[in-house]
C-alpha cells in the first residue's frame, strides 16, 4: 500500500512539473506577443504622423524631427524620380539617332531610285529593267525591317 502511495505522489508531481513547463513556455509567448503588438501600434501612429494624421499631442521638437524626416524621404524619392528622366531621355535620344539614321539610309536608297528611274523614263526601257534596278538598290541592314521585293512598272505600259 506504502509503495502505491508514493507512486501516486511522484505522478501528481510529475504531472504538477509538466503543468508548469507549458505555462512558462506560454508567459514566454505571451509576453513576446504584448511586445509585438506595442510594436505593431507604435509603427502605425508613426505612419500616420509621417500622412500628417494625429499631430496635435507632438511637441515642437516633435514636429521638427518629423519634419526632417520627411525632408530627407522627399529628397530620395525626387532623386530617384530625376534619375528615371534622366535614364528614359538617354534611351528616347538613342532611339531618335537610330530613327535618324534609317531616314538618312531610305533618302538615299530613294535618291537613287529616283534617278536610275528618271534615266529609264528618259531613255524609254523596258519595266523589267526598272524592276532591276529597285532590287539593286543598296538594301536597309536591320533585324526590325523584312527584306521584300518590289516590281515596278511604267505608268503606261501600253504606249511601248
Amino acid at each position: 500500500m506504502q509503495e502505491v502511495i508514493q507512486k501516486l505522489d511522484l505522478h501528481s508531481e510529475n504531472i504538477d512539473k509538466m503543468d508548469q513547463r507549458p505555462s512558462l513556455e506560454l508567459q514566454l509567448e505571451r509576453s513576446t506577443c504584448t511586445l509585438l503588438n506595442k510594436q505593431i501600434v507604435e509603427k502605425a501612429r508613426e505612419l500616420r504622423r509621417i500622412k500628417g494624421e494625429e499631430l496635435q499631442g507632438l511637441g515642437i521638437e516633435e514636429l521638427l524631427e518629423l519634419e526632417q524626416m520627411l525632408d530627407v524621404s522627399m529628397s530620395l524619392v525626387s532623386k530617384t524620380k530625376n534619375n528615371r528622366f534622366l535614364e528614359e531621355i538617354k534611351a528616347l535620344e538613342c532611339k531618335s539617332a537610330e530613327l535618324m539614321d534609317k531616314n538618312q539610309q531610305l533618302k538615299q536608297v530613294e535618291n537613287v531610285f529616283n534617278a536610275q528611274t528618271h534615266n529609264l523614263l528618259e531613255q524609254g526601257q523596258s519595266s523589267e529593267l526598272a524592276t532591276n534596278i529597285c532590287s539593286s538598290a543598296a538594301p536597309i541592314q536591320d533585324s526590325d525591317i523584312s527584306n521584300t521585293s518590289l516590281k515596278l512598272g511604267l505608268p503606261f505600259p501600253d504606249l511601248f
